[in-house]
């Protein structure tokens, strides 16, 4: 019988690679910029970026790269220097982003949505003194504390990049478009406006590059040990991320394609995706400020995708849209899915109106951040987070042990090792040697299991397992099961201690299903890593029955009696606590961490939460 450490050391997954798909990718030898430069000599004409209906090709876009990379120049900023950016999915982003990266800066990605406080923890960590800002944040960037405020600030109206129909219709004197416009725009006096930077012509071509190994991004995540912290990133990890997934998705045709981008930009899945991988494959990369089913259906009637990434719920909203015929799929080849589990019910709603399959993936921000994913074949296991890409080496340990690695079918905590990894935490010495391990191995926090194909399914992360009466509990299996109880539209389960006890009482908050069930919040309001968690019995579709979209009443009785016929007694959840809504990540990633805070705050005021 094969070992798991057999299957892992001979990469036996590798014949479940789709056709196309090589064992190994070439990496890359130059920057992210020289990507740029070698897709917009190969593809000039080609459309790089559409916004509502503006284009911008790939020539345009090294010109515009160029200009800025000029004017940032001449703002002081040189190789390490740390730039800011913080703004939603739009042209002046990706613009930035390579602008930055030409002159050997380090881009910092903030989310837009944060609050001043948010943001202050970031700036005093890493000392960013420059920053491109959208101008509905400039307001609460002057709110920090002096420490925290950079000295320049560069302001960015998204609006400026939109058709000049669409820019004067904002300016009517009415008040839908006032309001429009007060939900795009903000004040941003005494900034230098973001147009201002191109003003001063290209960069010098023979000014210094950056080369792969140079640092191109920080991205802050919550990372395998705890508090925010910012993930180096190389421009060879991003770079070759990218191969990896062009090599994933071999049907692909270079300067073809029409990539959608839904996923926030400042995340590290739609960075990659949106603004690495789609200059890679010199793809059109339509984007969205926010996840607006209305602005798909728009965007699609004159160039359909080809390629969505996205999360579950993005991919169950569109496919009821497309099911009612008023969005049509039929020309996605490909999608992929993170953040949380894929279950059957999904997929089997997406495929029956795309083109394509719909597969999940696994990554965090440390794998810049894609490392596994589900071949676009037959092959694929739903449920599972599937098998290593292309240059990819994985192991499954004894998480006290991890020189010992576990067998197929036991439960272990998932190693990585490949071009992606990244290369520490920025001024965290200790909390990068505690997941970097020798030989450049990454300690993911997540538990696993393997089967004796290779594919791998995730159990839970190892910080969120509850402990209860001595058992371990793994709060997915849990909900994988009261997910399927009637009435059920969303579930999130916490151990939640009670009083001064370290004990924990697994505790389950419901979101009742409604006819609306299948609304998803947007990446404006609720936009890491990409790491999935998952069962085989989470991926279970419901019943048809459960699948229709009339109201349905959420029975308590029936889902103790439902979960004690699926569980051991340890698991079966002790109370239900009933909520409006989940707490969520901007890619829709339930918080349970912000769950279990609640709860417990609630439960020490005497509250009862709703």
């Amino acid at each position: 019988m094969t070992t798991a450490a057999e299957i892992n050391a001979t990469r036996a997954w590798n014949r479940f690679y789709a056709d196309g798909t090589p064992k190994d990718i070439d990496l890359p030898a130059g920057s992210l910029y020289d990507m740029l430069e070698g897709s917009a000599n190969r593809f000039g004409d080609r459309v790089a970026i559409e916004f509502f209906g503006q284009e911008l090709t790939f020539a345009e876009l090294r010109s515009q790269v160029d200009a800025v990379a000029e004017g940032l120049r001449l703002e002081g900023v040189a190789a390490g220097t740390r730039v800011a950016l913080i703004m939603p999915n739009c042209p002046q982003h990706v613009i930035a982003f390579y602008a930055v990266l030409r002159l050997g800066a380090i881009v910092v990605e903030h989310n837009p949505l944060y609050t001043a406080s948010e943001h202050e923890k970031q700036f005093l960590d890493h000392e960013a003194d420059i920053v491109i800002a959208w101008t509905k944040v400039v307001g609460a960037l002057r709110s920090m504390s002096d420490a925290a405020v950079p000295s320049r600030v560069i302001s960015v109206d998204i609006t400026r990049a939109m058709p000049l129909k669409l820019r004067l219709a904002l300016r009517l004197p009415v008040a839908k478009a006032r309001e429009k416009r007060a939900a795009l725009v903000g004040p941003a006096a005494e900034t230098k406006r973001f147009e201002q930077l191109a003003k001063y012509g290209p960069i010098d071509p023979s000014y210094p590059r950056p080369t792969n190994e140079s640092l191109a991004v920080l991205q802050y995540t919550s990372g395998t040990t705890g508090d925010p912290k910012g993930a180096k990133i190389t421009h060879g990890n991003l770079w070759a991320n990218a191969r990896q997934g062009a090599a994933w998705m071999p049907r692909f045709t270079p300067g073809a394609e029409t990539i959608y981008g839904l996923l926030p930009m400042f995340h590290a899945f739609g960075l990659l995706l949106s603004v690495i991988y789609a200059v890679h494959v010199a793809a059109r990369a339509t984007l969205f400020p926010t996840f607006d089913p209305a602005l798909v259906v728009e965007a699609s009637k004159k160039h359909p995708a080809t390629f969505i990434p996205a999360v579950p719920p993005m991919y169950d909203r569109l496919a009821r849209v497309a099911r009612d015929g008023k969005l049509d799929l039929s020309g996605v080849i490909y999608a992929i899915s993170g953040a949380m589990t894929l279950n059957d019910a999904i997929v089997e709603r997406w495929e029956a109106v795309a083109g394509g399959r719909l597969v999940e993936g696994y990554g965090l921000t440390e794998c810049s951040p894609v490392a596994l994913g589900n071949p676009f074949s037959d092959e694929r296991k739903t449920g599972t987070i599937g098998i290593p890409f292309p240059s990819t080496d994985i192991k499954v340990v004894d998480p006290n042990d991890v020189k010992r690695e576990v067998d197929t079918g036991e439960i272990g905590e998932l190693l990585i090792h490949g071009p992606q990894v990244f290369q520490g935490y920025w001024n965290r010495r200790e909390e990068t040697e505690a997941v970097l391990l020798d030989g450049g191995w990454l300690r993911t926090g997540d538990l696993v299991t393997q089967d004796a194909d290779g594919f791998v399914t995730v159990v839970d992360r190892k910080k969120e397992l509850i402990i209860t009466g001595g058992f371990n509990v793994s709060p997915s299996e849990v909900e994988a099961v009261i997910s399927k109880v009637p009435g059920v539209a969303e579930c999130a389960v916490v151990g939640v201690r009670r009083g001064t006890s370290q004990a924990e009482s697994v505790t389950a908050v419901i979101v009742p299903e409604y006819a609306d069930a299948g609304a998803t919040p947007s990446p404006a309001e609720a936009p890491g890593s990409t790491g999935t968690a998952s069962t085989d019995a989470a991926s279970a579709a419901k019943p048809a029955a459960l699948l229709d979209d009339s109201p349905k009443r959420f029975d308590e009785q029936a889902a103790r009696e439902y979960a004690r016929e699926h569980l051991a007694e340890y698991k079966v959840p002790r109370s239900y606590v009933i909520w409006d809504e989940l707490p969520k990540s901007l890619i829709g990633k339930v918080l349970r961490k912000e769950v279990r805070e609640r709860l417990e705050n609630d439960r020490s005021s005497g509250q009862q939460t709703k």
